[in-house]
């Protein structure tokens, strides 16, 4: 069997939770998705197939030393007080909860490979294969799809575990992505392969 490593991108409840920031943009489309139950499914089949599975948060200390002030994306966060390590907006989804064996991978950037112990992670555990699902499709998905793919890492792609903030934005990063991992959906997924 490929050693793979499952992760989990930016599935925190500052952007998926009902009640978290982002519930009026990805919110909606996590739940018309079904995101966090295909999600939940799929943490529970790599577990029972013995994958590893890698958890991925952005985060910031609480004055954002680690947010560059010229990103539209987290000057954002610094302007809503959002991404805060320590707080429950940056705590996985209760509903995927994270077990003690599962890696805890902050990033202060949009793809998990900058600046993050994914890379030493990889390379510790001999893993050859990247499962991928997150918020956003076009944002933590697409970049650590690319990242992966050009790092030389089979990458596949959980569709029905991914979301944009529209339907729009999800379609075309999926679209764009194909180039770069396979796209499958969680329920046909084969962790035993």
């Amino acid at each position: 069997m490929t050693q793979s490593l499952f992760l989990v991108m930016d599935m925190m409840n500052d952007i998926v939770h009902e009640e978290g920031f982002g519930k009026a943009g990805y919110g909606v489309q996590v739940k018309q998705r079904n995101v966090l139950a295909n999600t939940a499914a799929a943490i529970a089949a790599a577990r029972a197939a013995g994958v590893a599975i890698g958890y991925v948060r952005v985060g910031f200390s609480a004055d954002y030393r680690e947010a560059p002030e010229v990103s539209p994306i987290f000057s954002g966060a610094r302007k809503n007080q959002i991404f805060q390590l320590g707080t429950w907006g940056t705590e996985v989804h209760e509903a995927l909860a994270p077990q003690p064996q599962d890696f805890d991978i902050v990033k202060h950037r949009v793809s998990p490979f900058y600046g993050t112990a994914l890379e030493p992670i990889l390379r510790a555990n001999r893993i050859e294969r990247l499962v991928l699902c997150g918020v956003s499709t076009n944002g933590v998905v697409h970049s650590g799809a690319r990242d992966g793919h050009d790092r030389d890492y089979e990458c596949i792609i959980l569709e029905d575990c991914c979301a944009g903030v529209t339907p729009e934005e999800h379609r075309d990063a999926i679209a764009c992505l194909g180039r770069y991992a396979r796209i499958v959906q969680s329920g046909e997924y084969d962790w035993q392969g």
